[in-house]
């Protein structure tokens, strides 16, 4: 089914059931389950009702910079409107709890952009620092984010820039796992990558992007594979 079916259907379901009901499957899609969209359209339902309980549901859901100016979008989808209070209110919470680095890194072009957002819910800094960091953002003036994206574009060497990422933390699991063919190409050895495999944060990535990985990159399986087992240890076993 397309998209917009899936969408349609969410919505559709969401209104059958309590407000609460809807919150807490926002939180629990987002936060235990790693979804992106599914989450933000019950946040729609939410927003859709009113009601205290709004803002706290899109305040614990937002877990990335951009999904903001997305549910933004989302709720424009139809015409541009006022947003509620409640809206405005979870927005700027979220909106406080992202530092410049994690601004800068998701400050693209689109629909709405950020500072956008930043204005349309009045999100009020907390210090002086994140006062400035809002500044540059209205400015266009963040700091160039320290990516693989942004460094290979510049045409940086990719084996430096890769053990440079790794060796400061900087490469998400979902880079590093999308990666390992460039690395690999670019002459990085499996023992650094096998050390980087057990420090990286992989709570969040589902076993078919390991599969993918080791699809991409058969020699390194030894590497993938207890990155997957470590992801999995813990969750529920499916009958």
């Amino acid at each position: 089914e397309d998209g917009k079916s899936i969408a349609d259907r969410i919505m559709e379901n969401a209104a059958l059931v309590s407000k609460e009901t809807v919150s807490a499957l926002a939180v629990e899609a987002r936060n235990v389950h790693g979804l992106r969209h599914a989450p933000l359209m019950l946040l729609l339902d939410l927003i859709r009702r009113g009601g205290p309980g709004v803002a706290e549901a899109i305040d614990g859901t937002i877990r990335r910079v951009d999904e903001m100016g997305e549910l933004v979008a989302l709720y424009w989808r139809d015409g541009r409107k006022m947003l509620p209070k409640q809206m405005k209110l979870g927005l700027a919470k979220a909106f406080a709890r992202f530092n410049e680095y994690s601004l800068a890194k998701y400050d693209r072009d689109g629909p709405v952009k950020l500072r956008d957002v930043l204005f349309l819910s009045h999100a009020k800094p907390k210090d002086d620092v994140q006062a400035a960091a809002w500044k540059k953002l209205v400015d266009g003036k963040l700091a160039t984010p320290d990516t693989w994206e942004v460094a290979l574009s510049g045409g940086a060497d990719k084996r430096e820039t890769f053990m440079r990422l790794m060796e400061g933390k900087k490469l998400g699991a979902l880079a590093f796992l999308r990666n390992m063919r460039n690395m690999k190409e670019a002459g990085i050895e499996a023992n650094d990558v096998g050390e980087y495999a057990q420090a990286v944060d992989i709570a969040r990535v589902l076993p078919f992007r390991f599969i993918a990985a080791a699809r991409a990159v058969p020699a390194w399986e030894s590497v993938i594979e207890p990155m997957m087992l470590r992801a999995c240890e813990g969750r529920e076993k499916l009958p």
